[in-house]
């Protein structure tokens, strides 16, 4: 290629926007960046949802599941630069606001005036559990064209939130006498 020619194609990729290079096929990012892209914005809904609960607990075991709220809040948000990170090392956008998580989150939002502290553990449970079934789909995206870098995030955060189910459902527990 001449002197020429390789200024021209360098200039091109420096005014190429947000064309980001990877090793991967073309279809395989686009199919991981969007998968990872529901991640984001279920993961922003749960912790919203999280904290919106942890704001609005109440009761005799306030103190206990406001604290293990906030601290699953707190570990829900810490994956979400991680994920959009990812999403534009493949060479993928991300979500650019609150409208666009609303039109991709498969969480569903809770804005009830009041909910029972049981009530509210059961739904993050149940939540949390949708969400390791959203990133096993998502890790079997990332297995069909060979990205073992989203894989093993995916495989990190689908032991937390399995962590998150666990502590829920046992929180949530009642005695037989209740």
């Amino acid at each position: 290629m001449s002197k020429p020619a390789a200024k021209h194609k360098l200039a091109e990729q420096r005014a190429a926007p947000l064309a980001t290079r990877t090793d991967l096929a073309a279809g395989a990012a686009k199919d991981i960046a969007a998968a990872m892209n529901l991640i984001l914005a279920d993961v922003f809904a749960l912790y919203l949802k999280t904290k919106n609960f942890h704001w609005h607990m109440s009761g005799p075991h306030f103190r206990d599941y406001h604290l293990l709220l906030d601290e699953q809040a707190d570990q829900i948000y810490a994956i979400t630069d991680t994920i959009a990170e990812r999403v534009r090392k493949l060479g993928g956008t991300t979500l650019r606001s609150i409208k666009h998580v609303s039109a991709l989150q498969r969480i569903d939002d809770n804005d009830a005036d009041y909910v029972t502290p049981l009530d509210m553990l059961a739904e993050l449970r149940d939540d949390n559990e949708r969400l390791v079934g959203f990133m096993r789909a998502a890790h079997a995206v990332c297995d069909e064209h060979g990205d073992v870098a989203t894989a093993s995030l995916l495989e990190v955060w689908i032991d937390e939130a399995e962590k998150r189910v666990w502590f829920l459902f046992e929180a949530g527990r009642r005695r037989k006498e209740d």
